[in-house]
């Protein structure tokens, strides 16, 4: 490593700092509008992250601040919270063995899935095991770092099968429901800040990281800020605005740092296990295709719906395609994502850890 460190920059890296920014915030624009044009999810995060791969593998050596990272952190756990509504707790009430059936299904097989990736040395060490969990990309690449995985690879896996749910989603729809007459709403980048709204957004926040620091939580500014967002945002004591325009600032900061970190090695890596990791994603798709087609015999709900709900990711885009069409029971759709989303997040790293353990196990 320190053969490695002592090189000399390269490529990319020659040029000085600033005009190495100016090019990745260029080419971080150019995709988010390429990604805009042509329906990618989360463009503008995985725009910048993309952007970051490119300009890290040509040798880049500069760095986002780590309070730049950290703040996207407690953004992200804000919008977490503020996306958690109370009706979730009657939805889950009303459909509980259906709900635990298909989250505790799909996360058992992603964490067979994780397991045999570590297992057959596709991925290194846990980094398959955490890149295999179903739902909160984002989030899980983050608790990786606490943990000790490379979120390289993790982020690679995680947003990698944003793409497939999310592209096999809309197939899906579009044989069941013509949405091509469907108009997106337009987004309201500045809209009126509500300066109660929006400073308590800010102070849970800022406060949240910092309790989750003295907590010392696994990703504690994301963690910090959802738990107490969560309590704040079901207790009542609190509403939350994110704009869209605070969201297009913090998503890059965790899209740049992890994007920076890739070297033309670990991208190599990557690009050579693309086919094993795209069939692993692609056989749990099928798996819950498989779930949805349970649904669909043994109760009431319509294809499109069971599908739709049983979908491992890409919340944000199976959101939109559900409510593009009135044939979709868009309650139930969002309250099975948010459960898993909810059950992933709150004991995912424990299983990512457990499933860890037996691979270390079974290798030694």
């Amino acid at each position: 490593m320190s053969e490695v460190q002592s090189q000399p920059p390269a490529g990319f890296g020659v040029w000085p700092p600033l005009l190495q920014w100016l090019l990745l915030i260029a080419g971080s624009v150019l995709l988010v509008f390429v990604f805009e044009a042509i329906g990618m999810p989360a463009t503008f995060l995985l725009a910048p992250m993309i952007a970051g791969i490119v300009a890290g593998a040509l040798g880049a050596t500069i760095a986002l601040p780590r309070f730049a990272f950290n703040g996207g952190q407690a953004v992200l756990g804000i919008l977490v919270a503020a996306s958690i509504s109370p009706d979730l707790v009657g939805s889950f009430l009303s459909h509980w063995t259906l709900f635990l059936f298909v989250v505790l299904s799909t996360l058992c097989a992603s964490s067979l899935s994780g397991y045999l990736i570590s297992r057959w040395n596709i991925m290194p060490g846990t980094s398959g095991v955490w890149g295999s969990a179903p739902g909160a990309a984002t989030a899980m690449v983050l608790m990786a770092e606490a943990f000790g995985a490379d979120t390289r690879l993790v982020a690679f896996m995680q947003y990698f099968r944003v793409v497939i749910v999310t592209v096999v989603a809309a197939l899906v729809a579009r044989f069941f429901v013509d949405t091509s007459a469907v108009v997106a709403a337009p987004i309201p980048w500045f809209p009126p800040l509500d300066p109660l709204a929006f400073g308590s957004t800010l102070l849970v926040a800022a406060v949240g990281a910092t309790l989750g620091m003295l907590a010392r939580l696994p990703s504690p500014f994301f963690l910090g800020a959802m738990v107490l967002g969560i309590v704040l945002e079901f207790s009542g004591l609190a509403t939350f605005q994110l704009p869209q325009w605070l969201l297009a600032l913090s998503y890059p900061m965790i899209g740049w740092t992890i994007g920076l970190k890739f070297t033309r090695p670990i991208l190599g890596h990557v690009l050579r296990i693309l086919p094993q990791i795209a069939a692993f994603i692609l056989v749990l798709v099928m798996f819950c295709g498989g779930l949805a087609a349970l649904l669909v015999i043994f109760t009431d709900i319509d294809p499109l719906t069971a599908y739709l709900a049983t979908s491992p990711g890409g919340m944000d885009s199976v959101a939109i395609i559900a409510a593009a069409s009135k044939n979709v029971n868009l309650s139930f759709v969002m309250s099975v994502q948010m459960l898993r989303f909810l059950i992933v997040l709150l004991f995912g790293p424990a299983l990512s850890r457990l499933v860890a353990k037996l691979v270390t196990r079974r290798t030694v």
